[in-house]
């Protein structure tokens, strides 16, 4: 028998892998805040850099010292609310009671989405028990080269009374980052991860190498499982198959900073495989899935580090 290791991601911990469904990530649960606004956000994923700050963590050995830090860079144009979607609870679950457009959608949203013919008004629709919006970007305002907007959902934080009232605020408007998220908070990432095809079992599993005079090849699983005459093979056996554009979810990434001018950390020649930054950015510690591009969706953390700071280091140097 092989020796084995093991796998670098468990092999059960994912199941099944299979591609996602959209290039947009999905959100299943949401903080629950006092505050009546949007409890996330959005950008493209640019790249990644290493920032020089003043370590402010109590509990740190290089408190107050210069230290070097990972970061991510996300570029966040504003987003636009196109409609106010109605939810009513019922037995199997809530429901969509109802959609609320605006009336002024961008063209590219216009082509992607069928609009019924007859608007309803928000006074219209009385019987819901909880409201979110639907929100779309603008990669036009990017350097990305991407014209169709992404559309999906967004919560609101408060009271059924406050939703509304915001809702009713921020329709057919452009919604700022700032307005959202403050530095030195900590927030959830999910991202679709970078899509790499077929793999085989010990690339995608991490399983060890057989020797080299096995039958039936050296990079695959030694056995198949208790032989009980069944026909299929067990799932938990790791095989060939997608390795990938995979939904993950990073809880408590801490946000470093938010910034207005692209100018300030872009290169002369632009970013790799991405340009300039011509809007607001975020900058978040640590890695984030994803190739370049790519949409990530974060929102205010549902379970707090409390290791975290909660307060933004001094950032001393952005380097390039």
């Amino acid at each position: 028998m092989p020796t084995t290791r093991r796998p670098r991601f468990g092999s059960l911990a994912y199941h099944p892998r299979k591609r996602a469904k959209r290039a947009v990530a999905r959100v299943r649960s949401w903080a629950e805040t006092k505050d009546s606004k949007l409890l996330g956000f959005a950008g493209y994923k640019v790249g990644m850099t290493h920032l020089m700050i003043t370590d402010n963590n109590p509990n740190s050995m290089t408190k107050g010292d210069t230290i070097s830090v990972p970061a991510t860079i996300i570029e966040c144009p504003p987003l636009k609310a196109a409609s106010i979607r109605f939810y009513k609870k019922t037995i199997d679950g809530q429901k969509v009671v109802s959609d609320v457009f605006s009336e002024n959608l961008d063209k590219e949203l216009e082509r992607k989405i069928t609009i019924p013919k007859k608007r309803k008004k928000i006074e219209d629709i009385k019987d819901f028990d909880d409201i979110t919006v639907m929100v779309y970007t603008q990669p036009k305002l990017t350097g990305i080269g991407k014209k169709k907007p992404e559309l999906f959902e967004m919560a609101i934080g408060g009271k059924k009374e406050e939703k509304v009232n915001y809702a009713k605020n921020i329709l057919g408007k452009e919604i700022h980052i700032k307005d959202i998220v403050q530095d030195g908070i900590q927030l959830d990432i999910h991202a679709i991860t970078k899509g790499k095809g077929l793999q085989g079992p010990m690339k995608r599993f991490g399983i060890g190498r057989k020797r080299h005079k096995s039958e039936k090849g050296t990079r695959n699983p030694g056995s198949l499982g208790g032989w009980k005459g069944q026909v299929n093979i067990m799932w938990k056996i790791p095989h060939a198959g997608q390795m990938g554009y995979f939904q993950r979810t990073e809880y408590n990434k801490w946000l470093l900073k938010i910034g207005d001018k692209g100018e300030e950390i872009n290169p002369k020649s632009g970013f790799t495989r991405y340009g300039l930054i011509k809007n607001p950015y975020i900058l978040v510690k640590g890695s984030i899935a994803g190739p370049k591009k790519r949409l990530i969706r974060f929102n205010m953390a549902t379970r707090e580090n409390k290791n975290i700071p909660k307060e933004a280091p001094p950032i001393k140097q952005v380097i390039l």
